[in-house]
């Protein structure tokens, strides 16, 4: 079947079998790479990203579902170069180790603050708790959604 989704502003239509996730339409027909796979299950929020404006795990989502629609990911956050507010948050803070959750986690920070733009410690936490991190005690991902939250 043939998709039709906004990428980062750019149009892409791709042929797809029914069951492609998005994810899997954005790592292998748009050739994005920054969505990671994590769990294949929803629960670690590697693969987040933003539909339609709204922070969504893109291995819960059919391609087909999103036909149409508007994606954003972690390579579509730069504005002429310069980094996310989120993203910059993450990089003063030592909001990362081995990067890996860190895509899926700013994506799912800056839909946090969208909903919410002043939260403090314990709803960025409770925010976040659908994304894990393997390698952080998360004290410095909260630090640094409360520092963008603050700019």
């Amino acid at each position: 079947m043939k998709v039709s989704i906004t990428i980062n502003g750019s149009a892409q239509s791709h042929d797809v079998e029914p069951r492609t996730l998005l994810v899997h339409y954005i790592r292998d027909q748009a050739k994005l790479t920054g969505t990671n796979i994590g769990c294949d299950t929803s629960s670690c929020g590697a693969c987040t990203v933003h539909l339609d404006g709204e922070a969504a795990k893109s291995c819960t989502i059919l391609a087909a579902q999103a036909d149409g629609g508007a994606v954003t990911t972690i390579e579509g956050l730069a504005t002429n170069g310069e980094m996310h507010p989120m993203q910059k948050a993450f990089m003063e803070n030592h909001g990362l180790q081995c990067g890996y959750c860190t895509p899926g986690m700013v994506m799912a920070a800056i839909g946090l603050l969208n909903e919410n733009p002043k939260p403090t410690d314990e709803e960025v936490r409770l925010g976040l708790e659908g994304n894990l991190c393997r390698c952080t005690g998360y004290h410095n991902i909260v630090k640094s959604v409360l520092a963008a939250a603050n700019k």
